[in-house]
């Protein structure tokens, strides 16, 4: 079974910045996506930014130019660098693969406030 395991959530100020790391285990090809979502309160889980497995990268209009995903293929590793952090960002991020099917971590969560 495939496992995701994030890192690196927590509390900042406005304006800050926060590195999220998402190890995937158990993985059989080198032929896939991965991305990160977030889900704030009362709201639907969002797709904030994927990579897929040859580096081209997706971005949701709300974080293009602040944040940027990366991937170590060798170490089966996404990133999710956040800049200029807004409370608008506060929310549970999830890291995600897609194979055949698909998976999700457990969530690490992300506050952003002064």
């Amino acid at each position: 079974q495939v496992q995701l395991v994030e890192s690196g959530g927590g509390l900042v100020q406005p304006g800050e910045s926060l590195r999220l790391s998402c190890l995937a285990s158990r993985i059989t090809t080198s032929i896939y996506t991965m991305g990160w979502y977030r889900q704030a309160p009362g709201k639907q889980r969002e797709l904030v930014a994927d990579i897929t497995s040859g580096g081209s990268t997706n971005y949701a209009d709300s974080v293009k130019g602040r944040f940027t995903i990366s991937r170590d293929n060798a170490k089966k590793m996404v990133y999710l660098q956040m800049n200029s952090l807004k409370p608008e960002d506060t929310a549970v991020y999830y890291c995600n693969i897609r194979l055949i099917n698909t998976y999700w971590g457990q969530g690490t969560q992300v506050t952003v406030s002064s």
